[in-house]
């Protein structure tokens, strides 16, 4: 594993699918459990492309859906490293819906994963660094500590 590190560009992930029916309740929204699915393939994408190593879900924080996505709407789902630790990395994942007619967009959901690595021998490999060289860089990893540092007091007390 290389020590070198890497900058939140370059795990920059998008990916954009029109919702179809299959994908929605009778409503016509789509199903939140199909947004969910989604964030975590796009969360884990950006995942590897920090760390280049095999990465499992470990834990979502905060996941909320704040509008309804139609069918027939453009799901957009971003994501990026926000914090790189020893062996886990917080990813930053957003979705949008855009009206396909018309081009509005709208922030629908937002998730922060965290991922962990895991190889085959149960071993846990070291992820390279975040480097941090914007304002806004560093603001997300500052808030990515701080959230790190909720889960692991969280995680000590137990349920």
């Amino acid at each position: 594993m290389t020590s070198e590190g890497r900058a939140p560009a370059d795990s920059y992930t998008e990916m954009v699918q029109v919702v179809l029916p299959n994908d929605a309740n009778p409503m016509g929204f789509v199903l939140g459990g199909h947004v969910m699915h989604q964030i975590d393939i796009v969360g884990a994408i950006a995942a590897h492309r920090h760390t280049r190593c095999p990465m499992v879900t470990a834990a979502v924080d905060g996941l909320q859906f704040l509008h309804p996505i139609l069918v027939g709407d453009l799901m957009i789902v971003t994501a990026r490293v926000t914090g790189a630790f020893r062996t886990s990395v917080e990813v930053e994942v957003e979705v949008f819906s855009e009206r396909i007619l018309t081009g509005e967009r709208q922030l629908t959901s937002v998730a922060y994963l965290t991922f962990v690595t895991l190889e085959q021998d149960g071993a846990r490999a070291t992820v390279p660094p975040l480097t941090a060289d914007t304002d806004e860089d560093r603001q997300r990893l500052a808030a990515a500590e701080a959230r790190r540092a909720i889960r692991l007091r969280d995680r000590r007390r137990g349920p």
